[in-house]
């Protein structure tokens, strides 16, 4: 029994102009606030209202593959879309390139040649900052195959290929307020899918009457199931 990750909900000050500017990044096609793939991307990506601060460093970011475009053309494109660079604290010998969407969150352009990114699409990946015990918790809550267990981290990704998700180990940042963005499940049954995903480890946090369920994974961190 697995639950069907559904989306990834990005919380932005601006919604539709972040939608946009994704949209037009990624190329897949703008809904209102949901962007929906057009590469087999096997889940959405909706925008939400949020107007706390943003604080960094983010428990989830974006990284954007050189596998069908340059890194250089990439980032080039999304400065002109509205992008800026971004310190995080990278290296200068770093291959990567960082930038921040237009409300600042940050996201990754990993360089031509990255092994790990190798046969993914566009959208190769999100990055996580989580504990190996929280990748195990993921590839058994939405049955993604573990493809990567060492020295603490892990990454998941689906058995037909596709992004992957990726979690660094310990030790972890520390939380300060919301989540910027968290997983939204769809599930077939809806009560015996939160149970399974109880006794795998999360917890329930809060129902909503239209049959919303706010969880938390091992590590705390924020999601939902729907019905």
């Amino acid at each position: 029994m697995a639950a069907r990750l559904h989306a990834l909900t990005i919380l932005a000050a601006d919604p539709v102009r972040s939608a946009q500017f994704w949209g037009d990044l990624l190329g897949w096609e703008v809904d209102g606030v949901t962007l929906v793939p057009r590469d087999g991307t096997p889940f959405e990506v909706h925008l939400e209202p949020w107007l706390e601060p943003l604080v960094l460093p983010t428990q989830v970011h974006l990284h954007l593959s050189s596998n069908s475009a340059s890194q250089q053309e990439t980032v080039s494109r999304a400065l002109a879309l509205g992008a800026s660079h971004v310190d995080v604290g990278q290296q200068p010998d770093e291959d990567h390139v960082v930038l921040a969407d237009p409300d600042g969150v940050p996201f990754c352009v990993i360089e031509e040649g990255n092994s790990w990114m190798a046969g993914t699409p566009f959208l190769g990946e999100l990055a996580c900052d989580g504990t190996r015990a929280v990748g195990l918790f993921w590839s058994a809550a939405i049955g993604w195959p573990l493809v990567h267990d060492e020295d603490g981290e892990t990454g998941i990704q689906p058995a037909g290929g596709g992004p992957k998700i990726a979690w660094g180990g310990e030790p972890l940042d520390a939380r300060v307020g919301r989540n910027r963005m968290h997983f939204v499940l769809v599930a077939d049954d809806l009560d015996a899918d939160v149970a399974h995903l109880v006794e795998l480890g999360a917890r329930e946090v809060a129902r909503s009457d239209d049959g919303d369920v706010e969880m938390a994974d091992p590590d705390g961190s924020e999601f939902h199931v729907r019905g």
